[in-house]
């Protein structure tokens, strides 16, 4: 009987807890928290439904680890918006880096949006604490900025809601822009177009008038 090492035990169960939480993303986009069953997960990720319960031993729990993961790597993305960092380097990175996840995670987004929409019946403290917390803190950068003369005159939490709500369509509405594609995905560099138009009427509205030479687009 061959017996695993520490560090390969650690790989293991971090993969099993992969397979679980990729499955339950989709179960949940699909179905919300309510429709959905530990059975469902299980079928998907062609594991039995025990091995699930001993990870994650409630469906509350494996729902708020989805939930959890998708904002902090939403939060990751933010990263770069700092005082220190440009308002077109770091807006145009962040814009980038979330229309990229909108293409890569969007069970996620979906997963997030349903909960938001149905008045966020489970994660309720979650979006008080975490997510206002975050979102206060961008609010002071980009009024940092505003008042250095670095951006127009903006409403940062609108400047916040109109590049979630820009980003998160391409997952949100992904069936709705494919359909409008000629029942196609969208080609790489479809994604590519998007992202720099995405950049160019975001940014373009709020940063100071450019050199003749320089352009949002080419600079983001």
């Amino acid at each position: 009987m061959q017996i695993q090492t520490p560090g390969k035990q650690t790989q293991n169960r971090q993969m099993m807890e992969k397979k679980i939480l990729d499955a339950a993303e989709m179960v949940f986009a699909q179905h919300g928290f309510a429709g959905a069953s530990v059975s469902m997960i299980a079928r998907l990720a062609e594991i039995p439904k025990s091995n699930i319960l001993y990870y994650f031993p409630t469906k509350e729990l494996l729902y708020r680890t989805v939930v959890e993961d998708i904002f902090s790597v939403w939060v990751q993305a933010a990263d770069a918006i700092s005082e220190e960092n440009s308002p077109l380097d770091a807006l145009g990175s962040y814009i980038d880096l979330k229309m990229d996840l909108a293409r890569s995670r969007p069970y996620g987004s979906k997963v997030w949006a349903n909960e938001v929409i149905q008045g966020a019946p489970v994660l309720h403290d979650y979006l008080v604490e975490e997510l206002r917390n975050w979102t206060d803190t961008r609010i002071k950068v980009i009024e940092a900025w505003t008042a250095a003369g670095k951006l127009r005159p903006v409403n940062g939490r609108h400047l916040l809601y109109l590049i979630w709500a820009t980003t998160q369509h391409y997952a949100d509405f992904g069936h709705q822009i494919e359909k409008l594609n000629h029942n196609q995905p969208l080609s790489d560099q479809q994604w590519q177009e998007a992202k720099a138009a995405a950049k160019s009427i975001i940014l373009g509205g709020v940063l100071p008038p450019a050199p003749a030479h320089q352009s949002v687009e080419n600079s983001a």
